[in-house]
């Protein structure tokens, strides 16, 4: 038994060895560290900045891999030639657009380019058949990844654009291809080409990229607002844990485990201690704010699924709702009541809107009997957020504050599913509907399980043989074990549990709080 147990130790300790973060000097040698870098890299001139992503040999696979993009531009240059010069400030005009966190319209194409006459991209530039510059070339991101053009356009999901001298030129091309009617004269959330996503399935899977943005963005808020008291902790380590197991995106659940195994030394619950660390640390610094809870490379700056019409519409708020629901159908039976508790709990202390708190939490001391099903869950926070469209819609109504492309309706619409509607000639904006909660319940676990991180699953797919470290990045669809790094699922474990140990054949199992966990049987050293 004893020998087991310093097996977990010598893991954890193993774990608490590994960097945490690159150094800023690794952040400038190597942009390729995540899109946050990225954006500093590109925003960093002051009288005319860069916005098209400079890529080299050695991030090139993985930014491509890793960009929520649907298309990309790929401009082969050298520094050398007058011609790439003078075509830069048009090919800039175009990428402002798309790239970077102030872009018009998001998410649709990342722009970058590789300067051939680096030596290090020689072998990249030959794949790809450079036979002159600027050349650009057309596809979606994965096909560059690991990819080449052999010059011909027969049986090639990459193309080459033939007709992008001109910024003018280049964005005519681009809205040929995708049947838009982009201006060069588009103004951040001022535009007519954001289409409403309520009746299309199949843009829910968008939305893993908010999910994201949300927690990051809500964390920031904790930790900006220096939110996290001694009456306060618990409820964000309860939270947190159920980040860890359910969260749909696999690098939240990695940063996740990591702050929580090193939460007591960040936020000691001793009030001396934690009073001295403050005194120490100076008013202006708050310990957590060096974690990236989803990687370095959220946030991103932009909202996919969630984004409004305008800049003050849905975003986070959006991201948020997605986030509760894609953790209400991941959690097991048994762990129902305590993802209510621990859902309430967290809106009612860092949520930071006032009244919207109030009016959440009224909802939960509304429960009277406890959560027996992940079914009782899912369709009670399915209910509860109807109720909240039904009341904002008509305060938005009145002072026309909503969004005019998503206005605040009853949900799933029949479009969505119709199964979920036992008349299906019944109004939806009736109070009223006679809903087929079996079907509702069977939509919203497809909708906010597979579907959301169906795009992430193709990825994965599609690059299932790249690098160990580049796969570990990817979003997967949580499963109902704990699912985290091997040496944080082992330091949670020791750390949290009374340290009683079993085995058996199928895994490890550790008392926790007088209940067996069973940890996964992969974490068998």
């Amino acid at each position: 038994m004893s020998s087991l147990f310093n097996l977990f130790t010598t893991s954890l300790l193993l774990w608490t060895l590994i960097p945490l973060s690159l150094s800023s000097s690794a952040l400038l040698i190597n942009p390729a560290a995540g899109s946050r870098s990225l954006l500093r890299a590109v925003t960093g001139g002051v009288d005319q900045p860069d916005f098209a992503v400079d890529l080299n040999v050695t991030n090139f696979d993985e930014v491509l891999k890793d960009t929520p993009a649907t298309y990309a531009i790929v401009e082969f240059f050298a520094h050398w030639c007058p011609a790439c010069r003078n075509y830069k400030p048009q090919y800039e005009k175009v990428a402002r657009l798309f790239n970077g966190a102030n872009a018009v319209h998001p998410g649709i194409i990342l722009m970058t380019r590789v300067d051939c006459a680096n030596k290090i991209n020689t072998k990249l530039c030959d794949k790809f058949s450079v036979t002159h510059y600027p050349a650009l070339y057309w596809g979606s991101p994965s096909k560059f990844v690991g990819g080449e053009w052999n010059g011909k356009n027969e049986n090639s999901e990459i193309r080459p654009i033939d007709d992008g001298r001109t910024a003018d030129r280049l964005l005519k091309w681009i809205n040929t291809q995708l049947g838009s009617s982009y201006s060069l004269e588009d103004e951040k959330y001022e535009n007519d080409h954001l289409h409403s996503n309520v009746s299309d399935p199949g843009q829910i899977a968008r939305a893993i990229y908010d999910v994201e943005e949300a927690t990051s963005f809500a964390f920031d808020i904790i930790v900006e607002h220096k939110m996290i008291k001694p009456d306060t902790r618990v409820t964000l380590i309860k939270f947190m844990q159920l980040l860890v197991a359910h969260h749909p995106s696999r690098r939240c659940r990695r940063g996740s485990a990591d702050i929580l195994v090193k939460f007591d030394d960040l936020y000691p619950s001793n009030k001396w201690l934690a009073d001295k660390q403050e005194s120490e640390n100076g008013t202006k610094h708050n310990p957590l704010g060096k974690f990236d809870i989803c990687g370095k490379e959220v946030p991103r700056g932009y909202w996919m699924f969630c984004r409004g019409s305008k800049n003050d519409t849905r975003g986070f708020s959006c991201g948020l709702w997605v986030l509760l629901h894609s953790l209400s159908v991941r959690v097991e039976d048994g762990e129902s009541q305590m993802a209510f508790t621990a859902t309430c709990d967290f809106i009612h202390h860092f949520f930071i809107c006032e009244e919207c708190r109030e009016h959440f939490y009224n909802m939960c001391s509304r429960v009277s009997s406890s959560f027996s099903s992940t079914r009782d869950f899912v369709l009670w926070l399915w209910t509860s957020h109807n109720e909240v469209n039904t009341r904002l819609k008509k305060t938005e109504e009145s002072l026309k504050t909503g969004d005019p492309k998503f206005p605040k309706t009853t949900w799933p619409t029949k479009h969505l599913c119709p199964a979920c509607y036992n008349n299906p000639n019944q109004n939806e904006e009736s109070n009223s509907i006679d809903w087929n909660r079996d079907e509702v319940f069977k939509f919203l676990t497809g909708y906010y399980g597979n579907m959301l991180v169906s795009l992430y699953k193709e990825k994965d797919k599609e690059h299932s043989q790249m690098k160990v470290n580049a796969v570990a990045e990817e979003v997967l669809q949580s499963t109902n074990a704990l699912v985290v790094p091997v040496g944080a699922a082992l330091a949670i474990a020791v750390a949290s549990c009374q340290k009683e140990v079993g085995a058996d054949v199928s895994g490890i199992w550790l008392m926790c709080k007088c209940k067996w966990m069973k940890l996964p049987s992969f974490l068998i050293l």
